[in-house]
C-alpha cells in the first residue's frame, strides 16, 4: 500500500509537477515550497515546525477567513499552512470545507515522503506587527523595484475594491502581479494596480507581501484615484464576495459546532488580544451589540468578518433597548434584526442579556414567559436565515436577591424555571448562563466565606447543576460569561465588589483553567466564554479586574490554558 502510494506520488511529480488527488474525504497534495507549520490559521499561532517543499500533505479543510489550509503529514503531524504554499490550485482549495480549529481532525496520515521538521517558535506575543498570512511563503517572487510602487503578487482569488471594504472593481486572480503604492492607516489593506490597469484596494492577508514592505508603504486615505474616501458601506463582508443585497439573505449553514470549545469576550481585536487568545487555545470570540430599532443588520458584519479573519468563531450577544420592550411590534423588529445578523455569518447569537433584572428589561414587565415569546420569534428568524447559527438563550443575572420571581425582578433559578415551563427549550440550541462571583476553586461546592455561603451562585457546580436540571438536560449549557475578579495591579475594589479583594491573579489563572477542564469533561457544557480578555475600564464596574490580560500585558491565564 505504501509502495503504491509512493508510485502514484512519483507519477504526479513526473507528469504534473505536483500531486493533487482525493483520498479518504480529503485532498492529497504536496508542498510547492517550504512553509511554516502552525497550530492554527494565522501568524500569531504557534509554529509547530517547518514542512519542506515536496512533502506530502492530506488536507481536510480551509480556514473560514481564507488564506490557510489544514492537513496531516506522513509523520502524523496535524497543522495549518498558508494555502499558496501547497500544490493544489485555487479552485481545489475553494472546494475544501471550511473548518475551525475546534473541529476534530479525522483523517489518517497519508503515505508519502517528508514530514514536519523541528523549528524553534518565537513567543506568541513577541511579534507586534504580525506578517500577513500569505507572506509565510518564500518571498523570492517579490520585487521592490517597480517604477510606480512595490511589485508583489496576489496570494489567492480575491476581489479588488474601490476602498477598504468598499465596492468591487474586479476579481483578481491568484498569482497575478500587483503593484502596490499605499496602505490604509490600520495597515490591513493595500492599494495598487493589476495588469489590467485596474487600480484599487486588496486586503493585506490576500497579498504576498512582507510585514516590512507594508510598514514602508505610505498611508493613502483616498479611494482608487486618491480622492477622499467615500463613507464606508455599513454592510461589510469578508473580502471574498459582495455585500448582501437585503437585510436577510439565507446563507449556507456554518461548519457544525461539535464537542466543547472555549473563547473570550473581547473589547477589540488588537494584536495583543488576538495573540493572547491564540496562545490560550481559544477558538471563540464574543462581542456584545446594543440593538436600536431601525438598525441595519449589515452594521454588525464588520465585527463578524474581523473575528473570522483572526481565526475565531464569533458569538454576538444582542441586547435591545430596555425602554422599547413594551412597544408594539418591537419583538418582531428585534427578531428580524437578529435574523439579519445570522445571515451575515454569525456563528452564534445570544438573544438578550440578564433579562431578569431591571437594568436590561423594564421593571414591572419582567416575565420569563414574555421573554420566551421573544426567544421563539428570534429562533425562527435566525434559523430561516442561517441554520448553522447557534441560538443561545439570554443568560440571566445570577442572583438570589429577589427571593423568587415578580414583575420587578427575578432570581435566576426561578426565572429559568419559568422559561422551561413556557417551552423555551424548543427555541434554543444552548442555555445561556453567567458565572462571575466566584472566590473559590471551581472544584469546591462549599466553604464560601460570604453570607448565604450555601447559595448555588457562589459555586461553579452550583450554576451548572441548577441550569441543567431546570431543562432536565434537554439542552447543553453555554457560559456566555465566566470570570474571576481580582484587584491585583489595580486600586482597591469598590465596595459592592469588595468580596473579591483577596483573589490573586494566580488564582484567577488557575481557576479559569480548572473551569475549562471541568466544563470539557462534564458532558453538559458546549461553550465557555471567559469574561473577559482585554477590558480596561476600572471604576464602579471594575471590568478590568476580570480581564486576563493584566496591567503591563502579561496573561497568566493564557499561559495556564496553553499548558
Amino acid at each position: 500500500m505504501r509502495r503504491t502510494a509512493a508510485w502514484i506520488f512519483l507519477l504526479g511529480m513526473l507528469f504534473g509537477g505536483s500531486l493533487v488527488s482525493a483520498q479518504g474525504g480529503g485532498l492529497l497534495t504536496s508542498l510547492a515550497r517550504d512553509a511554516k507549520f502552525r497550530d492554527g490559521p494565522g501568524t500569531s499561532y504557534f509554529i509547530l515546525g517547518v514542512v519542506k517543499s515536496g512533502t506530502t500533505i492530506l488536507l481536510d479543510g480551509r480556514a473560514p477567513g481564507g488564506g490557510w489550509v489544514r492537513g496531516i503529514t506522513p509523520d502524523a503531524k496535524i497543522g495549518w499552512v498558508v494555502d499558496t504554499s501547497v500544490a493544489a490550485n485555487a479552485d481545489q482549495i475553494a472546494a475544501l470545507p471550511k473548518v475551525w480549529t475546534d473541529v476534530p481532525f479525522t483523517l489518517g496520515a497519508p503515505a508519502g515522503n517528508g514530514g514536519v521538521e523541528a523549528a524553534a517558535p518565537p513567543a506568541a506575543a513577541s511579534n507586534p506587527t504580525p506578517v500577513p498570512a500569505a507572506a509565510e511563503q518564500t518571498t523570492a517572487n517579490v520585487s521592490t523595484g517597480a517604477a510606480n510602487g512595490v511589485e508583489v503578487k496576489v496570494g489567492s482569488n480575491v476581489n479588488m475594491r474601490d476602498n477598504p471594504n468598499g465596492g468591487i472593481i474586479e476579481r483578481a486572480k491568484a498569482n497575478a502581479k500587483f503593484v502596490v503604492d499605499g496602505k490604509n492607516a490600520t495597515q490591513d489593506w493595500v492599494r495598487g494596480t493589476l495588469p489590467s490597469g485596474a487600480k484599487g484596494w486588496i486586503a493585506v492577508r490576500y497579498v504576498v507581501i512582507t510585514g516590512k514592505q507594508v510598514e514602508d508603504l505610505p498611508v493613502v486615505e483616498g479611494g482608487a484615484s486618491g480622492a477622499p474616501s467615500a463613507a464606508a458601506a455599513p454592510a461589510t463582508t469578508t473580502d471574498g464576495g459582495a455585500a448582501p443585497a437585503a437585510p436577510i439573505v439565507p446563507v449556507v449553514a456554518s461548519t457544525p459546532i461539535k464537542g466543547f470549545s472555549y473563547g473570550g469576550h473581547v473589547d477589540g481585536f488588537g494584536d495583543a488580544t488576538v495573540n493572547a487568545m491564540h496562545q490560550a487555545g481559544m477558538s471563540w470570540a464574543k462581542r456584545q451589540w446594543r440593538y436600536i430599532a431601525g438598525q441595519n443588520p449589515g452594521d454588525v458584519a464588520g465585527i463578524i468578518n474581523d473575528a473570522h479573519a483572526k481565526g475565531f468563531r464569533i458569538l454576538i450577544g444582542i441586547v435591545g433597548q430596555t425602554g422599547d420592550v413594551n412597544n408594539g411590534g418591537y419583538f418582531d423588529q428585534y427578531a428580524a434584526f437578529v435574523g439579519g445578523v445570522a445571515a451575515q455569518g454569525a456563528d452564534a447569537i445570544e438573544v438578550w442579556n440578564e433579562m431578569n433584572i431591571d437594568r436590561e428589561w423594564p421593571s414591572g414587565s419582567i416575565d420569563p414567559g414574555k421573554y420566551t415569546d421573544l426567544l421563539r420569534r428570534s429562533y425562527g428568524a435566525i434559523k430561516a436565515a442561517n441554520p448553522g447559527t447557534l441560538v443561545i438563550s439570554g443568560a440571566p443575572a445570577p442572583t438570589g436577591y429577589f427571593g423568587g420571581c415578580s414583575a420587578g425582578g427575578c432570581d435566576d433559578a426561578a426565572y429559568i424555571a419559568g422559561m422551561a415551563a413556557a417551552g423555551a427549550a424548543n427555541y434554543m440550541d444552548c442555555v445561556g448562563l453567567h458565572y462571575n462571583e466566584g472566590i473559590l476553586s471551581p472544584n469546591q461546592t462549599s466553604g464560601d466565606p460570604r453570607g448565604s455561603s450555601g447559595y448555588y451562585t457562589r459555586y461553579f457546580w452550583g450554576m451548572v447543576n441548577t441550569y441543567s436540571k431546570a431543562f432536565r438536560g434537554a439542552r447543553p449549557l453555554c457560559f456566555t460569561e465566566l470570570g474571576y475578579l481580582t484587584p491585583e495591579g489595580f486600586p482597591p475594589l469598590p465596595g459592592s465588589f469588595g468580596w473579591a479583594e483577596n483573589v490573586t491573579v494566580g488564582q484567577q489563572a488557575s481557576w479559569i483553567k480548572q473551569a475549562v477542564a471541568l466544563s470539557r469533561s462534564s458532558g453538559k457544557v458546549k461553550i465557555l466564554i471567559v469574561w473577559n480578555i482585554d477590558f480596561t475600564s476600572y471604576g464602579d464596574d471594575p471590568m478590568a479586574g476580570y480581564a486576563i490580560i493584566r496591567p503591563g500585558g502579561a496573561c497568566p491565564a493564557c499561559e495556564a490554558l496553553a499548558n
